[in-house]
């Protein structure tokens, strides 16, 4: 049997390792918080003391926190100390530069390892619906495209060491730049007089239609599964939603692209987040675009 570490078992991390479990893996799963731990334990991961208990027996490392310090602080903590060949898998999202100093790191411990971070939130890290966008060598990522299917619908290679966070960056620029759109687009359409069903119908089946609109919907109603109809519950964090936009903003200094709405989303998920709205779904920015456009218009 194949035995998983799993290091970082937080909202997404303890769904993902639960369904390793329940696709036959042998998992050992570790989290600084104790009651990460306790959920862990309860859907059958082999909790233990320490990371490097996790990786010790371990044929593959998936891990999954929150920034590119910890995951290279985790590597340097931990590869060493892994079974020689052992294949490593990064889930987290974070910037670019780390994830292929992750890599190096791997690399030079004779260890073969993926970027793979995912899209598809806490709702599909529970259905294992996710998509991962995978970085890494071609015979990597063949290694580890079986257990990433156990967890996702769908895995795609991106390129090499790096290129599966330069996706995810690029894709939820996009998907913060749309969101953003499609709530302006139902403000005014409220101020028009449009119900909010007319113009779901419209645009969700014309030149409009987008994820946003027809998946997430910002207004209640249109669409009975997204967060609007739980008061804005996530989902997906407006706080994780900016720090996305953070990362392609990075990537796009260092890199020297031009990307000026996805440097005016960040602004604007900023400010949201400096409200108090960071724990809502990203699509409650609409309540905030509400508000400026009254502030504007008093």
């Amino acid at each position: 049997m194949t035995t998983i570490a799993f290091i970082g078992l937080g909202n997404m991390g303890n769904p993902m390792a639960a369904n390793l479990v329940k696709s036959g893996y042998d998992v050992l799963g570790f989290d600084l918080v104790e009651d990460n731990l306790k959920t862990a334990g309860a859907n059958g991961v082999k909790v233990v003391g320490d990371a490097a208990s996790a990786v010790a027996t371990a044929d593959v490392v998936v891990t999954m926190l929150p920034a590119g310090k910890h995951v290279v602080s985790v590597y340097n903590d931990v590869v060493a100390k892994a079974k020689p060949g052992t294949l490593f898998i990064d889930s987290s999202t974070i910037d670019v530069d780390s994830a292929r100093q992750a890599h190096a790191i791997a690399a030079e411990n004779g260890m073969l390892s993926v970027d793979a971070p995912v899209s598809g939130g806490t709702v599909g890290a529970q259905a294992g619906t996710l998509t991962f966008m995978a970085g890494g060598a071609k015979d990597a990522f063949e290694k580890a495209e079986p257990i990433l299917e156990r967890m996702g619908k769908r895995s795609v290679h991106c390129g090499d060491a790096g290129a599966g966070q330069a996706a995810k960056i690029c894709n939820n620029m996009i998907l913060g730049v749309s969101m953003i759109a499609a709530a302006e687009a139902f403000v005014l359409g409220e101020k028009l007089g449009l119900s909010h069903q007319a113009l779901f119908d419209v645009a969700s089946t014309s030149s409009g239609q987008c994820w946003a609109i027809t998946t997430n919907c910002p207004v209640p109603g249109p669409v009975p599964t997204s967060p609007a109809n739980r008061e804005y519950k996530p989902g997906f964090a407006a706080a994780l939603m900016l720090k996305d936009l953070k990362l392609a903003q990075e990537a796009a200094g260092s890199a020297g692209a031009e990307t000026p709405l996805g440097a005016q989303a960040a602004e604007l998920y900023s400010r949201f987040e400096a409200l108090g709205h960071g724990g809502e779904d990203f699509s409650g920015i609409i309540n905030f675009l509400r508000s400026d456009t009254e502030k504007t218009t008093a």
